[in-house]
């Protein structure tokens, strides 16, 4: 019996390693995901993000692989070129309009927003996003990928640029049913909050 129980709290020190690593990365990122259940999830369910992401799903239904890797294409080309028409389509449309005034009321905790269609494909962005599609990417997969009401808040990094710590914070949109239509990431700035 003796031989068991050191055994035993043996096996428990080594569980409790890494979940202590695991709630440890968690308390960094849990300021991150109650600013986004506080202050940007309210805001999700309106119909500025709803009807634009709902047209945008109607109107790409039928696009293939190779439909959304031509477009995706495209938006990088013009990333780096001078042919802004499909950046400028989006960027100028209402609801980038309406994300670009969200940014802006956050007082400087948002330092992007864009949220994409049921295929990963931007609708609105207050910036300009180096790709089209982030279907292929973790922010998308693990959020509308997981489904209705999911929250995924990405590691904080260091943005090289403005040297603030960011992280993504992705969150399932949903429509009225509770149907999962499509996606929203923001970038917190961690030093705001």
């Amino acid at each position: 019996m003796k031989k068991l129980v050191p055994a035993f709290l043996l096996a428990c020190t080594a569980v409790a390693a890494p979940m202590d690593v695991s709630m440890a990365q968690d308390a960094k990122l849990a300021p991150i995901f109650d600013y986004v259940k506080s202050d940007v999830t309210p805001w999700l369910n309106d119909p500025a993000i709803i009807e634009a992401v709902k047209a945008q799903d109607a109107a790409n239904a039928n696009l293939s692989a190779a439909d959304i890797d031509a477009l995706d294409k495209k938006w990088r080309a013009e990333v780096d070129g001078s042919d802004h028409s499909m950046i400028d389509g989006v960027l100028n449309n209402a609801l980038s309009k309406f994300l670009q005034a969200k940014k802006e009321a956050s007082g400087g905790k948002i330092t992007e927003i864009f949220v994409m269609d049921a295929k990963g494909l931007n609708v609105g962005q207050s910036d300009v996003t180096s790709d089209y599609w982030q279907g292929d990417e973790g922010k998308f997969q693990k959020s509308f990928g997981a489904g209705k009401d999911a929250v995924f808040v990405d590691e904080i990094e260091k943005d090289e640029s403005t040297q603030t710590l960011q992280s993504q914070a992705s969150v399932t949109i949903s429509d009225d049913t509770g149907t999962p239509i499509g996606a929203i990431t923001v970038g917190v700035n961690v030093d705001a909050l």
